[in-house]
């Protein structure tokens, strides 16, 4: 059931919002030249490697200053991108990889290798499941860069504070999963988008 709505929605999504996603790739054309999708190697299911896609809402390798976005006053944010972030259009093209199944819509999100090699034997347990465009962890730190930029030192705050609170919310998440569930989340998280 989890997969065949995540097979039918990605389409829809991708479909009905395909003219919104020719706007966002020409605005980030025009504003910070190409490309405008940019692909990460996150960890998903059974501990595996993908390529996660986001619409580009930095300048061009600015990933060699830190995997980490430590505030929406972070200067390696493109214009165009902080607009992008606050309203998670960036995420979009993940429609994409949960159409190729190595996401689904709901489930936690997914971290970079850096950050997963830190997880604890119980904290791996968040590998079980696919990762998601969305989960409990993604509502309550909703607005984690505002809270990262207030911090001295952003990534340590992320490492000890947020990462561990993020996965024993994805932990939960496990254990309470079902479809319903999945819609209330959904249904969460677009109300706190619009």
């Amino acid at each position: 059931m989890k997969r065949l709505f995540d097979i039918i929605f990605a389409i829809f999504g991708i479909v009905i919002l395909s003219p919104l996603f020719i706007i966002i790739i020409l605005w980030i054309a025009v504003s910070s030249g190409l490309p405008a999708f940019y692909k990460q190697i996150r960890v998903g299911k059974n501990n595996r490697n993908f390529r996660l896609l986001k619409f580009r809402t930095m300048y061009r390798n600015a990933e060699k200053q830190g995997l980490l976005t430590t505030g929406t006053r972070d200067k390696r944010i493109t214009p165009e991108g902080k607009f992008l972030r606050k309203y998670k259009l960036d995420e979009l093209p993940q429609l994409f990889n949960i159409l190729a199944g190595e996401m689904s819509f709901v489930g936690p999100r997914p971290e970079v290798r850096r950050y997963v090699d830190l997880y604890t034997p119980e904290q791996l347990k968040v590998l079980e499941v696919k990762p998601g465009l969305t989960d409990y962890a993604s509502l309550a730190y909703f607005n984690e860069n505002e809270i990262l930029e207030n911090k001295s030192n952003p990534e340590e705050a992320y490492i000890h504070e947020i990462m561990p609170e993020k996965l024993t919310l994805n932990l939960q998440y496990i254990q309470e999963r079902s479809f319903l569930n999945d819609l209330k989340i959904i249904g969460k998280t677009l109300a706190k988008i619009f």
